[in-house]
């Protein structure tokens, strides 16, 4: 299993409760819609909260701010990742999503990376 982690910063001028609102109504339908097509087999946005235990935690650690969330999407390996874009439907599906992407995520500030996930507890 091949996943793709998505460190996510909004753009600047939007806030946190904007940009998580358009990415869980907007942004998630869209990938939803073409996670076929790209072979994704999984989809998860992790929301980061406005929380007092958010400051704290980071507090303790000296922790930069936080990004205001994660996508986390799966595939089932790097050949079937290759497969879903390499036909024009999957190229096409890409660009849509990029061009959504840009509307509230801050992509110069937002990394992203592939990697093997290791479950130690539970799953």
């Amino acid at each position: 299993m091949l996943k793709l982690t998505f460190c996510l910063r909004r753009l600047p001028g939007i806030s946190r409760q904007e940009f998580q609102r358009y990415w869980l109504e907007n942004h998630g339908p869209l990938v939803r819609k073409h996670a076929a097509t790209l072979n994704i087999r999984r989809y998860v946005q992790l929301h980061t909260l406005e929380a007092a235990l958010n400051q704290a935690i980071r507090g303790t650690r000296g922790s930069p701010e936080a990004y205001d969330g994660v996508a986390e999407l799966w595939f089932d390996s790097e050949e079937s990742l290759a497969q879903g874009t390499a036909t024009q439907a999957g190229r096409e599906a890409g660009r849509l999503l990029l061009d959504d992407e840009q509307r509230f995520i801050d992509l110069e500030r937002s990394p992203l990376f592939f990697g093997d996930e290791k479950t130690l507890v539970g799953g």
